[in-house]
């Protein structure tokens, strides 16, 4: 699905051009790469502020619209205010059709609360990880990865290399080793449940209660 943004040229720069930007709701930006020269932008704060509320704004290719130049690139960085709502800048890398790309896309986890550890009293099901990095042609990159869990069982470990990949996707950290063949999903039994099946503790032995003092002799 085709996300598309709509985008001004900028020929000011510096702190006092982005700060008037901003005082008329606008965002400073730039897009590079793709062998083209950079290009200072500017962006409707609110267009952006309901876009950045959507997973796929961070791992989507999108269409940058310039007067109906429209090129793909990818978000690569966003300032926020520290306190404030508010988007401060933005930069974007265009892509090209033909050379491959690195981005982080969300993992969708489904089936879990079916499957055989989530249907287990005291069971936790911790997910690891949220994204993982992959790499592919810009055509191939997806919105998110669906981790099904259906087969998931008590003891389960999930690594990256049993995640199902779409088509012409590849995970660039298995090419380093089986050390970073890390995991994403753990089953394991919660603390207190594994409280609870701990041996019981023998209970103490029975202390025999103080005798009276015997009464004094008169």
């Amino acid at each position: 699905m085709a996300h598309q943004i709509n985008v001004e040229r900028r020929s000011e720069a510096g702190k006092g051009a982005s700060r008037r930007l901003r005082h008329d709701s606008k965002i400073p930006a730039i897009v590079y790469g793709g062998g083209l020269d950079p290009v200072m932008i500017q962006i409707d704060h609110e267009a952006i502020w309901l876009a950045q509320q959507n997973e796929w704004f961070y791992s989507s290719i999108l269409d940058l619209s310039l007067g109906g130049d429209v090129q793909k690139v990818l978000l690569r960085d966003m300032q926020r205010h520290p306190a404030r709502p508010r988007v401060l800048h933005l930069d974007f890398q265009r892509v090209m059709a033909d050379q491959a790309i690195r981005a982080s896309v969300p993992l969708h986890f489904v089936n879990g609360a079916t499957s055989p550890a989530g249907k287990t009293s005291g069971v936790l099901i911790m997910h690891e990880l949220n994204e993982v990095e992959v790499s592919c042609l810009p055509g191939n990159l997806p919105e998110h990865i669906v981790v099904d869990l259906a087969d998931l069982k008590i003891g389960d470990v999930l690594h990256l290399s049993n995640i199902h990949l779409p088509a012409g996707v590849e995970i660039p950290a298995l090419k380093l080793g089986p050390d970073h063949d890390v995991a994403v999903v753990v089953a394991r039994h919660s603390r207190h449940a594994e409280e609870s099946d701990a041996a019981p503790v023998a209970p103490a032995a029975e202390v025999p209660a103080t005798k009276a003092k015997a009464p004094e002799k008169k």
